[in-house]
């Protein structure tokens, strides 16, 4: 009895010691076997490539790597006649005008002061060829490039291929003994709003600066920009973008270009983390016919759209405000050709719907002259289709980018030269060019243009800078009548008829 007794008073005391040591043999097992499992998750990461295993970095530091080679620094400078009326020491004062009006009569002595611009460019191709921002290059006629190994390159060694005002994009040609290193360009369809978006530029002139954000938007337009571009189509990003960015690349975070920094929406001068890029699609486009002719030729239809409202919808009778409505149309250009009348409402270019007014140049102006599209139309409530063949858009050939045209030309007693970004920002224009001299006793003098005026239009041309300018003088230079000017006058618009005289 006594025996049986002490065998389960043994049973009893190691039961509990097994269980125990049971479980603290599972637990040590299972902490033992995650080990090796996440080293070769690790491993497998690292391996594949899927997501950078570096505790030491972040993501983007392969991307600036490989990007920051193929961004440069642009400088540009030119030299400016600027009348010692304009550098009145009472400038932004109360007394500004007092000053201008006493000095009227004096003799001026003009003084060259030297202007300068910086901004950034991006290598699209190893033998040499760099898109940047049309508005850093325009009107300046020493470019240097310097790479971010700080060889530079001016003078002879940097030539403007080409510029194109409406898109805000030109080409520059470098001369190198070596290949540059290119960037990648990303497959637009694979851009995505709320993908990783990665500025690379000069902010301040400070080279190889990195900033990263996303991709906040894609397809904005109208919005009334000092850069002027007519062809607005932007990616919007929260990366930081700074007077200097300008020209540099917007990549992916495969180190792709998605667009070209271009703009800046901002009350402060600064970024406030809304900035825009020229989108790939349209890089790619502009600088190919740069490279190819030196200039961008679009298609034209010769219509005057304008968007539908809620009120002409209604008023029309259409399903949605979807669509331009025709509200003028060009004699004897394509649209007029084809039947196209005022009142008519595009809905459709080649089968693409077109949703509004800026879609709707857009799709016309990716068709090169002589194409032959399909123009769908709503008329008094019924659908038709219209054939109509695109003629190039008049104002490209105006625009092309000829050096020689760039200089200012001295006529009726007027010097003029076109405006800077800043300058342009501060008058509230997107164009026109900036009066630097009056002639004392010209025909300009009398009609009452003074230095520091803007000129927007002349005659019936619109004055976007100094080419359309020249133009305009070659086209009224020689006639007796009164030439009327549009003028930009501290924020004022006023026309002023100048008498050319004998």
């Amino acid at each position: 009895m006594n025996h049986r007794v002490s065998l389960k008073l043994v049973g009893a005391i190691l039961a509990p010691a097994v269980l125990v040591a049971f479980v603290i043999g599972l637990i040590l097992a299972g902490a033992l076997s995650l080990r090796p499992a996440s080293a070769q998750v690790s491993s497998k990461l690292a391996q594949t490539g899927q997501g950078m295993v570096d505790a030491d970095h972040s993501p983007f530091v392969q991307v600036a790597d490989a990007v920051l080679p193929a961004v440069v620094n642009i400088s540009a400078e030119k030299t400016v006649k600027v009348s010692q009326r304009q550098q009145s020491p009472l400038q932004g004062s109360p007394f500004e005008e007092f000053f201008r009006d006493f000095t009227r009569g004096l003799p001026d002595m003009p003084q060259e002061l030297q202007q300068n611009a910086l901004g950034s460019g991006v290598v699209i191709s190893p033998d040499g060829y760099i898109v940047t921002n049309n508005h850093v290059v325009a009107g300046f006629d020493k470019i240097a490039v310097r790479l971010s190994d700080e060889t530079e390159f001016k003078g002879n060694d940097v030539k403007v291929v080409g510029r194109d005002p409406k898109s805000d994009l030109a080409v520059l040609k470098v001369s190198s003994k070596k290949p540059l290193v290119a960037v990648a360009l990303a497959n637009p369809a694979d851009i995505k709003v709320g993908d990783w978006a990665i500025a690379v530029g000069n902010p301040f002139g400070l080279s190889g600066t990195v900033t990263v954000g996303v991709v906040s938007a894609k397809g904005r337009s109208g919005l009334p920009l000092p850069e002027g571009p007519s062809y607005q189509d932007f990616i919007q990003t929260d990366a930081s973008i700074n007077p200097g960015n300008s020209g540099g690349a917007l990549v992916n975070i495969k180190g792709e270009l998605m667009g070209i920094n271009s703009a800046i929406r901002t009350p402060s001068g600064g970024s406030v983390g809304i900035g825009f890029a020229v989108p790939v699609d349209i890089v790619k486009t502009v600088t190919d016919q740069l490279i190819k002719t030196g200039k961008v030729v679009r298609g034209y239809m010769g219509i005057k759209p304008q968007p539908v409202t809620d009120a002409i919808r209604k008023a029309m009778g259409l399903e949605d405000s979807k669509g331009v409505l025709v509200a003028d149309v060009v004699d004897g250009q394509p649209a007029d050709k084809a039947g196209i009348r005022s009142g008519d409402v595009i809905v459709a270019i080649n089968g693409e719907k077109t949703e509004g007014v800026e879609q709707f140049r857009k799709q016309v102006a990716d068709f090169v002259p002589g194409a032959s599209v399909s123009v769908g139309i709503v008329r008094d409530g019924e659908r038709m289709t219209m054939r109509v063949t695109l003629v190039p858009f008049p104002e490209d050939e105006q625009q092309a980018a000829a050096p020689d045209e760039e200089k200012p030309v001295a006529w009726l007693g007027l010097t003029a030269r076109s405006l800077t970004g800043d300058e342009r920002a501060q008058a509230k224009v997107s164009g026109g060019v900036l009066i630097e001299d009056v002639d004392a006793g010209s025909a300009a003098a009398e009609a009452g243009v003074e230095r520091g005026d803007v000129v927007l239009e002349v005659g019936k041309v619109r004055i976007g800078g100094i080419g359309d300018y020249n133009r305009a003088m070659r086209q009224f230079k020689g006639s007796s009548k009164a030439v009327l000017f549009r003028i930009n006058r501290g924020g004022n618009v006023l026309y002023i008829a100048v008498e050319p005289g004998e």
